[in-house]
C-alpha cells in the first residue's frame, strides 16, 4: 500500500511533519525533526483519555531509575516534562488534542481532531510519524488508579528493583506473565502467579522454567477482586472462581501482566498490522506500509517496551522522515 502525492492542498497549512503521540518516542521524534528545521506539529492527546495520555505511560509511573543520565532516578512525569520542554525549545508546535481520524490515502496526509466526520482535516502533513504507544491491559478495579506506581506496576523490568525481599504477586498466565515473574524472583523473597484457570497459556518451555524456579508458586482458579492499601499495596483480595472463597493475601507488590493493547485503531485498514495489532515496520527502519508514514515506540514494539528503546526509535523515525522528505524534494 502506498500513498500518491495529491496535486492540490485542501488547506494552506501543510506541515512537513505531523507527529501523533507524545511519549518518549513522539517527543524524541519532535526534538530531532525540529532541530532539522522541519517545523513539526505534534498532537499529544488529551489528559482525559486513558489510551491517548500526553507523555505516554511514564506519566503514570513514579520513580524511573533505568533511564540513562539520571543516576539518582527521576519521576516519570518530570522526565516527560523535560522531553516536552526540549521539543518546544527547538520550535515544535504542540497541540493538546486527540486525533480522531487520519487519511493516509493521499499526500499530504490528513489528520482530524474533534469531529471525525468534518469534511476537511484539521492538519495536513507531507510526512506522518505515528507514536501513539500501547496501553497496558488492567484488571478494572478502582484500586488500580490509586496504587499504580505505589506498589502496583505493569513492568517488572522497570520496577522490580523496588521489591527486594518482599512477597509479591503477578497476575496473568501467558509468556509475558511468566517472564515478568521469573525476572522478579531476582529481587523478591517470593513471587506468586495468580491465574484464573488451572492451566497456563504460556508456552511449554516457559512453563518448565517457571515450575523449576523455587521462588515461584501458583495460585490457580483465582482472580483479584481488590487491592488493599490507601497509599501503597498492603494486601490482595483473591477469589477462588470454583468455590467462591475470598481471602486476603499479604502481598506488598502486584504486577499486572495480562497483556498490552497497541493504540492502532486510527490506522486499521490503512497501515499493515501484525496479528496482535502492532504496526509493522520494515526491518531496521521505522517505515510502515504507506510511503511517508513512519512509526516508533510501543505502537510498533511488542518486545522491548522500554522508555529508552521508544526514544531511540523516535530518533530513527525522525531521521527516516527527514531523509524521505529530502528525497521527495521537500
Amino acid at each position: 500500500m502506498s500513498a500518491e502525492p495529491n496535486g492540490t492542498d485542501r488547506n494552506d497549512d501543510v506541515r512537513p511533519v505531523v507527529i501523533v503521540g507524545s511519549g518518549p518516542a513522539g517527543l524524541t521524534a519532535a526534538i530531532y525533526t525540529a532541530r532539522a528545521n522541519l517545523q513539526p506539529l505534534l498532537v499529544e492527546g488529551e489528559p482525559s483519555s486513558t489510551s491517548d495520555q500526553p507523555g505516554g505511560q511514564l506519566m503514570l509511573t513514579t520513580e524511573v531509575e533505568n533511564f540513562p543520565g539520571f543516576p539518582d532516578g527521576i519521576m516519570g512525569p518530570e522526565l516527560m516534562a523535560s522531553f516536552r520542554q526540549q521539543a518546544m525549545r527547538f520550535g515544535t508546535d504542540i497541540r493538546t488534542e486527540k486525533v480522531t481520524r487520519v487519511d493516509l490515502s493521499s499526500r499530504p496526509f490528513g489528520v482530524w481532531v474533534g469531529d471525525p466526520e468534518a469534511p476537511e482535516p484539521t492538519y495536513r502533513g507531507q510526512a506522518l510519524i505515528v507514536a501513539t504507544g500501547a496501553s497496558s491491559l488492567m484488571l478494572g478495579i478502582e484500586a488500580e488508579r490509586r496504587l499504580l506506581g505505589h506498589g502496583l506496576s505493569t513492568c517488572a523490568t522497570c520496577d522490580g528493583f523496588f521489591f527486594r525481599d518482599q512477597d509479591i504477586c503477578v497476575v496473568g498466565g501467558g509468556d509475558s506473565a511468566l517472564e515478568e515473574a521469573m525476572f522478579l524472583t531476582r529481587f523478591a523473597r517470593s513471587v506468586t502467579v495468580i491465574h484464573r484457570r488451572k492451566e497456563l497459556r504460556a508456552s511449554k518451555i516457559m512453563q518448565d522454567r517457571a515450575f523449576a524456579n523455587e521462588k515461584l508458586s501458583f495460585l490457580w482458579d483465582s482472580v483479584v477482586d481488590d487491592i488493599v492499601g490507601e497509599t501503597t499495596v498492603e494486601g490482595v483480595v483473591v477469589r477462588d472462581v470454583q468455590t467462591g472463597e475470598v481471602t486476603t493475601k499479604p502481598y506488598t507488590g502486584v504486577f499486572v501482566a495480562i497483556g498490552h493493547r497497541p493504540n492502532t485503531d486510527l490506522f486499521r485498514g490503512q497501515l499493515d498490522l501484525k496479528d496482535n495489532g502492532y504496526l509493522i515496520t520494515a526491518a531496521d527502519t521505522s517505515r510502515t506500509s504507506v510511503e511517508g508514514v513512519f512509526a516508533c515506540g510501543d505502537v510498533q514494539d511488542d518486545w522491548y517496551r522500554q522508555a529508552i528503546t521508544a526514544a531511540g526509535s523516535g530518533c530513527m523515525a525522525a531521521i527516516d522522515a527527514e531523509r524521505w522528505l529530502e528525497a521527495q524534494g521537500h
